[in-house]
C-alpha cells in the first residue's frame, strides 16, 4: 500500500427526512442567537420558510446568492449581516448559497450551518471562491466549513428533473477526481467509489419519477460522500477547467461539470489505473468508466457539449491558456495541444476521446 495522509475535517451532518426541523436546535447547540438566512432568488420561498420557522432566531433573510459568487454579491451580503446583527448564517440551496455562506465566513467571521437543496457538495468542504473582473479565485480556508450540515431530502422535492441530474454528476465529479489527487487514500477511494455507485444508481431513478423519495436520500448520500472527498483532496484538471469556463466565460456550474467530466477523465484515464478499477466497479463492471458517464449523461437527458451551454468555438485557446497559466496537479501532464483537443470534443459534444493525452 502506498503511504498516505488522512486529515478528517470537523463535520456535524444531520441527514434524513425532516432533518431541517432540527435547526432551531442546531442553532441554540452552538451558541448562536440570530442566524442570517442566505438563499438565491429562486430559493426564496424555501428561504422564507425556514426564516419564518427560526422565529426570534432569524435576523432575515436575503434571497441573492449568485452563481460563482460575485464579490459585490459577498460585499452585500457581509454588510447585511453586519448591519442585523446576525451571528451565524444559515446557507439553504446549492453551491451558490453555500458559496455565500462561505464568503461572509471568510470575510466576517460568522459560522455557516448548511441546507443543501442540491447536490452540489460544497457544504462538505473548506473550498471558497469568489468572482471578480471576470475570472473566479479560489481558496481552502478552515473557517468557511460549516460548522453544521442538515440534510432533508424532502427540500430536494421541488429541484426539477434537469437540475438535479446535472447536480449529481456534478457531484460524482468531486469523487472521481479525488481518486486520482495526489494525496488521495485508500479511505478517500472508499467513500468516492461508493458516492459515484450511489448517485449514479439515483439519477435513473430520479428521471423515471422526480418524486422519489428514496432515490432522493440516495442521491443526497451519495453527494455528501463526493463533496467530503474533495474537501479532502487536491483538484485537478477538471476542476481547474471547470473554474475557468464558469469564471471567464460565464457558463452555468453544474452542467459545465457535467459536461467535462468524460472529456477529462477519458485524458486522464491513462494515468490513473486504480482510479480507472475503481469507477469500473462503481459504474457496474463497464471497460471505460469515461465513455459510460458520457453515455449516462444522454440517457438521462443532460447537455453533452459546451456549445450548448453558451461557449462559442473561438472561446477555447483563451480557455486553454487561463489553464495553462496557473496549472492544478493531475495525474497526465496538460499540454496545449491536449487540452485543445479535449476541449473541441467537449465543445462539439462527440464522445471522449482517449486520444487527447497523447
Amino acid at each position: 500500500m502506498t503511504p498516505f495522509t488522512y486529515h478528517a475535517l470537523p463535520m456535524r451532518v444531520v441527514f434524513g427526512v425532516g432533518a431541517v426541523k432540527s435547526l432551531p436546535q442546531e442553532i441554540e447547540r452552538l451558541g448562536h442567537r440570530r442566524a442570517l438566512v442566505l438563499c438565491g432568488p429562486e430559493q426564496e420561498s424555501t428561504g422564507r420558510m425556514i426564516a419564518d420557522a427560526l422565529g426570534g432566531r432569524s435576523a432575515g433573510l436575503l434571497a441573492e446568492a449568485r452563481m460563482h459568487v460575485p464579490l459585490e454579491i459577498a460585499d452585500l451580503a457581509r454588510d447585511r449581516a453586519r448591519a442585523l446583527g446576525a451571528d451565524c448564517c444559515v446557507a439553504v440551496g446549492g453551491g451558490s448559497a453555500i458559496g455565500l455562506g462561505k464568503a461572509v465566513a471568510l470575510t466576517h467571521g460568522l459560522p455557516v450551518l448548511a441546507v443543501p437543496t442540491t447536490y452540489a457538495g460544497s457544504e462538505m468542504t473548506p473550498i471558497w471562491g469568489l468572482t471578480e473582473n471576470g475570472r473566479k479565485r479560489t481558496g481552502r480556508d478552515p473557517r468557511v466549513l460549516p460548522v453544521s450540515v442538515l440534510y432533508d431530502p424532502e427540500l430536494t422535492l421541488t429541484l426539477p428533473t434537469a437540475l438535479s441530474v446535472t447536480s449529481g454528476i456534478n457531484a460524482a465529479a468531486h469523487a472521481v477526481e479525488a481518486l486520482y489527487a495526489p494525496d488521495t487514500s485508500p479511505i478517500i477511494s472508499l467513500m468516492a467509489e461508493e458516492g459515484v455507485r450511489a448517485l449514479t444508481t439515483a439519477l435513473p431513478a430520479l428521471v423515471r419519477d422526480n418524486g422519489d423519495l428514496e432515490a432522493r436520500e440516495q442521491a443526497q448520500y451519495g453527494a455528501w460522500l463526493s463533496g467530503a472527498c474533495l474537501g479532502a483532496t487536491t483538484m485537478s484538471l477538471h476542476h481547474k477547467l471547470c473554474h475557468s469556463l464558469g469564471g471567464t466565460l460565464g457558463l452555468p456550474h453544474a452542467p459545465t461539470h457535467t459536461v467535462v467530466l468524460p472529456h477529462v477523465l477519458a485524458y486522464n484515464q491513462p494515468g490513473a489505473p486504480q482510479a480507472v478499477a475503481a469507477l469500473r466497479r462503481a459504474l457496474g463492471d463497464t471497460p471505460d468508466p469515461a465513455r459510460r458517464l458520457w453515455e449516462l449523461a444522454g440517457e438521462l437527458g443532460a447537455p453533452r457539449s459546451l456549445r450548448q451551454l453558451g461557449m462559442a468555438e473561438t472561446d477555447i485557446p483563451r480557455i486553454v491558456d487561463e489553464v495553462l497559466a496557473d496549472p492544478y496537479a493531475n495525474p497526465v501532464e496538460v499540454t496545449a495541444e491536449g487540452l485543445t483537443g479535449l476541449l473541441r470534443t467537449a465543445w462539439a459534444g462527440e464522445p471522449p476521446d482517449l486520444d487527447h493525452s497523447a
